[in-house]
């Protein structure tokens, strides 16, 4: 490859034959959390490995673990904008690059979307980041051989990102795979803004227990159509915020917030949150008078759900089963079945879903959710309710599964959900009357931009 220098670049240091280069180098300030970022994005990419999981304080990534707090923010930022423009930084990588890099040189690859992601987006000094990713080659035996093209790579890349940024702002931010389903279920126009609602950062809700618009006041926030506060401008950590420790509101995407609010009139009954954890809505169920009980098959989320309603002051029964194993004694008069599926409504807060989850998980997971939602029908006394509901954006884990189980049990019926209840949210609900948001939904003016999660819900009710 050929590449014109300017006065100030110059060559990358070569191997002056100390016994260990990996360990000096691995020393160089900054240079640890571009070397962990590396690593658990090709563990995303190449394994398909939740991030959420890689980067717990506690049970996470060893590397991650070992970093202070201020590198640990620095390699978050860099996985979630590595993600979030993923096939941008890899259309750019690959017109750089004049020779296609081997086979087996993933770990070189993830190398430069790292330094590519600090370069052309983050408020990161080019110069710096193209050091520190030299020296991350020259500190890997895999990599070492490819130090100079590097160099030269990203030193071109500085000098043309504005060309580059130019010339990719047309690709969509998200998985081809992803992108053709969306475009043939939506639309192209619908399809571009849910890829384009990856770029704004998520904005963080609250379920109020009362009062929204003075708790929006206290806290700089807005007031939503689903009557969650909105945060707008918000840095900090979220339990030093007024309200927390007395239980007054939890955080809660506003789309989050919306299954629970279809029952009618929950006061009273008795009410089962079928998939809990971690408690959300088993806190909103029980703000609004139901005698809750809250099932999952993981303990320790359950515990987590139990700490969460302690703090809130509010109260559930709870029983940790597999929900296809649950035979109550008496029946109840609603049940929420918030269902596992493959999370492609929250990209905006987890950019790593579309590059671990496939179409084949999509269809998996629709079958389990069918599974989930016919056994749920069990659980309703006659003239019951329930709702069905998940954060995809696939019908097939949505519309389709109601549909099949409401043929096969004529016992059961939709209730439409009325439009007029929901101002600024009409179009998320569809002509037959169930709930469809999705990311480019709710982008608003300042006060409320953001959008939301895209989530599927429906509320169903059994014949008397």
């Amino acid at each position: 490859m050929t590449i014109n220098r300017t006065k100030k670049e110059t060559h990358p240091k070569r191997n002056s034959g100390r016994k260990s280069d990996t360990r000096e180098d691995a020393e160089k300030p900054g240079i640890k959390p571009r070397l962990v970022a590396s690593r658990l994005l090709a563990a995303v990419v190449d394994r398909q490995t939740s991030l959420d999981g890689m980067l717990d304080a506690e049970n996470g990534n060893p590397g991650y673990r070992a970093l202070n707090d201020a590198d640990r923010a620095l390699t978050r930022a860099i996985l979630n904008t590595s993600l979030r423009h993923l096939p941008r930084i890899q259309a750019i990588i690959d017109s750089l690059v004049e020779t296609p890099l081997p086979e087996g040189a993933r770990s070189l690859y993830h190398l430069l979307t790292v330094a590519s992601a600090q370069i052309l987006y983050l408020d990161v000094p080019d110069h710096s980041a193209v050091d520190i990713a030299v020296e991350q080659a020259r500190s890997d035996p895999r990599s070492r051989r490819f130090a100079g093209l590097v160099n030269a790579v990203l030193r071109r890349l500085a000098r043309e990102k504005v060309t580059h940024l130019t010339a990719t702002h047309v690709i969509p931010v998200i998985p081809s795979w992803f992108y053709e389903r969306l475009e043939q279920v939506y639309g192209r126009n619908h399809a571009l803004r849910i890829a384009d609602s990856l770029l704004a950062p998520a904005a963080i809700d609250l379920t109020v227990k009362s009062a929204p618009d003075e708790w929006a006041e206290k806290l700089g926030g807005a007031v939503l159509p689903t009557g969650s506060v909105r945060l707008t401008a918000f840095s900090g950590k979220v339990p030093d915020l007024e309200g927390f420790s007395a239980g007054e509101w939890w955080v809660q995407d506003a789309a989050a917030a919306i299954p629970a609010k279809l029952f009618p009139e929950p006061a009273g009954k008795v009410v089962a949150d079928l998939c809990a954890a971690p408690g959300g809505k088993t806190a909103q169920l029980a703000l609004a008078g139901a005698r809750v009980t809250a099932l999952d098959q993981s303990k320790s989320r359950l515990k987590r759900l139990e700490g969460n309603l302690a703090r809130l002051g509010l109260s559930a029964k709870t029983a940790e089963t597999n929900l296809l194993d649950f035979r109550p004694d008496e029946l109840f008069d609603a049940v929420l079945l918030d269902a596992p599926c493959s999370s492609t409504g929250t990209i905006r807060r987890h950019p790593d879903v579309l590059w671990t989850k496939g179409a084949a998980d999509i269809e998996k997971l629709a079958l389990l959710q069918e599974r989930l939602l016919r056994h749920a029908t069990t659980l309703v006394k006659p003239g019951g309710h329930l709702v069905f509901s998940n954060c995809s954006l696939d019908p097939r884990e949505g519309e389709e599964v109601t549909a099949r189980v409401l043929a096969d049990h004529p016992e059961w019926s939709r209730v439409p959900i009325d439009p007029a209840r929901w101002p600024g949210l009409e179009e998320a609900i569809s002509p037959i009357g169930e709930f469809r948001t999705t990311p480019a939904m709710l982008p608003g003016g300042e006060a409320v931009a953001g959008g939301l999660d895209g989530f599927y819900a429906v509320l169903l009710q059994r014949q008397a």
